[in-house]
C-alpha cells in the first residue's frame, strides 16, 4: 500500500471517530418554556412548569443526560429534583430521546421559598455522560426573578382579642317578699306582716331612701288567687289582697318619708305559679299533671281535670294551693358605682378595693400600654382564676412586639378556660405569626364567638395556604390591607381599590398595594403617585420596590427610579 492510500485512510477513521465521539450541542432558551414566568412564591414554595424539547438529530444515542433546574440568587444556588434522559441505544428506564424525531418533556421543580429569590434567576444544568466520558453543556436561564407579592400579608395587622370587663356603672338590686293569705280570705295577718322577708323588704325600702347612690326605680304590688275555685271568686279575691296591700305598702312607705309610687295589679287564678311549683315539687303524678295544663287551655277544663285525680290533688291542695294565695311586693333599686376618677384612684393605691370588674375596667381609663400592663398584672396577682388578666395582658403584650411573652399568658389564659373563644382566637394569632397553619386553623376552629376578627385570621391564613378566592370570600366584609391583597392575588383589582380607598387608617402598605394595582392595569400615575406616599411612610419600602418584580417595566424608568432614590 503506497503512502497516499495509507495518509488517506488514516484522514476517513480520524473524521468516523471524531463523528461517533461527537459532544451534543449547546441548547438555547428558545427549546424552553416555564410557566408562570417570572415564577411566583405561592404558600411558602416557588413551584413551576418547564416544558423542554431535544431539537430532531440532536440526542446521540449513546448519551445519558441529567438536567437539573438550578435556583441562583445572591451568589448562592439551589438545586431542584433532577430529571434523566437517555438515547436510543442505552439500556436503562429513563425518559428515552429519540435521535432522528428528538422529544419534548416536562419539569416541575419546585423550591422553597427565602426572600432573596425575589432577584434570582432560574437554570438548567445539563450534565452528560456518553460512552465513558462526562462533560457539561452550558447551563440555560429558563426565568427571571420570584413575583413574592403573597408574602405582603400581614399577621400583625390582625387585632388580638381582649376580653372585655363586665363593669357596670349602675346595677341593680331587687329585693321581694311574699303575703300570704288564708283560702278565701283577703285579710292581713299580723304573723305575715311581721315575717322576715317583709322587714327585709322595708329595710331594703329605707337603705335606698338614705344611700346617695341608690334610687327606688319601680315597687310593685301583685295581688293572686290560686287556680281553684270559680272564676269570679278568684278574681275577687286576687284583686282584694292587691289592694289590701297596696294600702299597707303606702303606709309604711308614708313612715318611711319616701316618695315612692306602687305600681299594682293582680292575677285572677295562678296557672303560672302553679306550674312553676309543681314542676319543683316530688309530687305523686306531677308529669301527669303538668300534661294536663300543656294539653288544656280553659281553666275550669284544667280544674276538673286535676281534681279527677283524687290521691294527687288532695298534695296539691296541701303543698301547692297555698303558696299560691298571695300577694308579692317586688321592689327594685338602682345603684350607682364609682366614677371614673375613683375606679383610676384606687387601682393605683388600692386596688384590693376594687371588684374583679371595676379593676378589669380600670385599665380602659389608661392612656400607655405600660399602664394598661401595671392594672393587669395586679388582676393577676389579686385574681389568678381569671383568665382574663392573663389573656389581656397577654394582648398588651403582643401589640409591644412582645411575641414569646404574650403566648405564655395567652396559654395561662386557655389553660385556665380552654373554652375561652378569645383566648383560643389568640393563640391561634401567635401560631398563625410562626407559620404554623395547621394549629392556627385549630385554635380557629374553637375560636367562634370570638370579639377578635375571625375572618380575617382565617382569610390571612388561606393566603398563606395560597388559596386567595378563598381568602378574599372570607374576608370580603373586612377593608383591611390584607383583604386587598387577597382581591389583588385573585385579579379583582376593583374590588382592591375599593377596599384600599375604605382602610380605616391607610399605611405606607395601602399606598404600596396601590402601586402594585396600577402596575398591574397598566395605570401609571397610580404607581407613581402611590410609591410616592409609600416610600414617604416607610422609606424601606424604596429598596423593596426596586427588586419588585411587579415592577419590573418599570425598572429602567427615570421617574420610578427618582421616586425610589
Amino acid at each position: 500500500m503506497n503512502k497516499k492510500i495509507l495518509i488517506a485512510l488514516s484522514l476517513v477513521m480520524a473524521i468516523v471517530f471524531v463523528s461517533c465521539n461527537k459532544n451534543m450541542k449547546a441548547l438555547d432558551a428558545s427549546y424552553f418554556k416555564t410557566t408562570p414566568n417570572p415564577l411566583e412564591e405561592k404558600a411558602g414554595k416557588v413551584d413551576a412548569t418547564v416544558t423542554g424539547t431535544f431539537p430532531v438529530k440532536y440526542f446521540n444515542k449513546k448519551a445519558v443526560v441529567t438536567v437539573t433546574p438550578v435556583m441562583k440568587f445572591n451568589g448562592e444556588e439551589v438545586k431542584g429534583q433532577s430529571s434523566v434522559f437517555q438515547g436510543e441505544k442505552i439500556l436503562d428506564n429513563n425518559q428515552k430521546i429519540a435521535y432522528k424525531a428528538g422529544g419534548t418533556y416536562t419539569m416541575k421543580p419546585s423550591f422553597f421559598y427565602i426572600p432573596e429569590m425575589a432577584k434570582s434567576e432560574l437554570y438548567l444544568n445539563f450534565d452528560v455522560v456518553q460512552k465513558k466520558k462526562n462533560y457539561t453543556l452550558p447551563a440555560v436561564k429558563i426565568a427571571d426573578g420570584v413575583l413574592a407579592t403573597s408574602e405582603l400579608v400581614a399577621v400583625k395587622e390582625i387585632k388580638p382579642a381582649l376580653i372585655a370587663d363586665k363593669f357596670q356603672r349602675i346595677t341593680q338590686e331587687n329585693q321581694n317578699a311574699d303575703i300570704l293569705f288564708l283560702i278565701q280570705q283577703a285579710q292581713l295577718r299580723n304573723s305575715e306582716i311581721k315575717a322576715e322577708d317583709v322587714k327585709a323588704f322595708t329595710a331594703k325600702v329605707k337603705e335606698a331612701r338614705d344611700a346617695q347612690n341608690k334610687e327606688v326605680t319601680s315597687l310593685e304590688v301583685l295581688g293572686y288567687a290560686s287556680p281553684d275555685g270559680a272564676v269570679d271568686l278568684n278574681t275577687n279575691l286576687a284583686e282584694k289582697r292587691q289592694k289590701v296591700t297596696t294600702d299597707y305598702v303606702n303606709k309604711e312607705l308614708k313612715k318611711l318619708k319616701s316618695n315612692v309610687t306602687v305600681d299594682s295589679k293582680f292575677t285572677a287564678e295562678d296557672w303560672e305559679g302553679f306550674q312553676n311549683l309543681m314542676e319543683n315539687s316530688n309530687i305523686q303524678d306531677k308529669g301527669l299533671i303538668l300534661r294536663v295544663l300543656s294539653m288544656y287551655q280553659d281553666p275550669e277544663q284544667r280544674e276538673r281535670e286535676i281534681k279527677n285525680l283524687s290521691t294527687t290533688f288532695k298534695s296539691i291542695a296541701n303543698d301547692i294551693l297555698p303558696q299560691l294565695r298571695r300577694s308579692r311586693m317586688k321592689l327594685t333599686v338602682d345603684v350607682t358605682g364609682k366614677s371614673d376618677e375613683q375606679i383610676a384612684q384606687l387601682a393605683a393605691t388600692s386596688p384590693a378595693d376594687l371588684t374583679v370588674e371595676e379593676l378589669l375596667y380600670a385599665a380602659t381609663l389608661t392612656k400607655t400600654e405600660t399602664e394598661k400592663a401595671a392594672i393587669y398584672q395586679k388582676v393577676i396577682s389579686l385574681y389568678p382564676a381569671d383568665a382574663r388578666g392573663y389573656n389581656n395582658l397577654g394582648l398588651v403584650n403582643y401589640e409591644m412586639g412582645k411575641i414569646a411573652e404574650a403566648q405564655k399568658l395567652y396559654e395561662k389564659a386557655l389553660s385556665i378556660d380552654p373554652q375561652s373563644a378569645d383566648a383560643n382566637y389568640n393563640v391561634g394569632l401567635i401560631s398563625l405569626s410562626k407559620g404554623a397553619i395547621t394549629d392556627a386553623l385549630a385554635y380557629f376552629g374553637k375560636a367562634v364567638g370570638t370579639t377578635g376578627d375571625l375572618n380575617s385570621a382565617l382569610g390571612t391564613t388561606y393566603i398563606q395556604q395560597g388559596d386567595y378566592t378563598k381568602a378574599k370570600n372570607v374576608m370580603s366584609e373586612a377593608n383591611t390591607n390584607n383583604t386587598a391583597l387577597a382581591q389583588i392575588l385573585s385579579s379583582d383589582y376593583n374590588a382592591a381599590r375599593r377596599t384600599l380607598a375604605a382602610v380605616a387608617a391607610p399605611n405606607a402598605m395601602t399606598a404600596y398595594l396601590g402601586a402594585i394595582i396600577g402596575a398591574r392595569t397598566n395605570d401609571r400615575d397610580a404607581v407613581y403617585n402611590n410609591l410616592k406616599t409609600a416610600v414617604q411612610k416607610d422609606s424601606s419600602l424604596a429598596k423593596k420596590a426596586l427588586t419588585d418584580l411587579e415592577f419590573s417595566k418599570y425598572f429602567t424608568d427615570a421617574s420610578f427610579l427618582s421616586i425610589l432614590k
